[in-house]
């Protein structure tokens, strides 16, 4: 494997971890209430991803990290701060949505980067998919 498909790997098992660190914000911070179902799976989502990664990563001689960027503590911030003073209900679908379409550019160009391997190639893509599912099922509660 590439130097640059395991940069892109890493970026992309990084994501998952900071996405599932910001959805178990909000699932401890709901409380039970408002979007709670939606945070279980998408951590559910994002985990999954993130071992699928982790394992290639790990197949391929790299030590994935497993607590995430810089980024988890803002979207833990975010959260506690949306959940605070708005609460975490149908509210922040938006900005939910806007955060898995980067994740969606970020398998874009992992998948551009793709050097030669099916198998991997297809889990990218089948992650892509799940997490294009995801924002489909945010888009309809956002009525």
């Amino acid at each position: 494997m590439s130097n640059d498909m395991s940069d892109e790997l890493k970026t992309l098992h990084t994501n998952a971890i900071d996405a599932c660190h910001g959805y178990e914000e909000a699932l401890n911070d709901a409380e039970g209430r408002g979007m709670t179902p939606l945070f279980r799976d998408m951590i559910a989502l994002h985990t999954t991803n993130a071992e699928d990664l982790a394992s290639i990563l790990s197949r391929s001689g790299h030590i994935p990290d497993q607590t995430g960027s810089f980024m988890s503590t803002v979207h833990r911030v975010v959260i506690s701060l949306r959940a605070l003073f708005g609460g975490l209900d149908s509210t922040i679908l938006p900005g939910l949505i806007d955060g898995e379409t980067r994740n969606t550019k970020s398998y874009d160009q992992a998948l551009e980067r793709t050097d030669g391997s099916p198998e991997l190639r297809g889990l990218l893509e089948k992650q892509r998919r799940r997490i294009e599912d995801a924002i489909m099922r945010m888009e309809s509660l956002n009525v």
